[in-house]
């Protein structure tokens, strides 16, 4: 199986930062799966609204 993660670093505010972790420790995520399972959501709602416009 091929590794399609690409590692980056991203800046945000302490307070996110803080809030994600302790989100992903309550789902028993590392921060990173957090922030990945963040972003995937938020893409596949992104284009079910833009499917929906169309």
């Amino acid at each position: 199986m091929i590794n399609n993660i690409i590692p980056t670093t991203i800046r945000i505010e302490e307070q996110t930062k803080t809030a994600i972790e302790d989100i992903a420790k309550i789902e028993q995520r590392s921060f990173n799966k957090m922030v990945e399972y963040i972003l995937q959501k938020y893409i596949i709602e992104y284009m079910e609204k833009q499917n929906k416009k169309d």
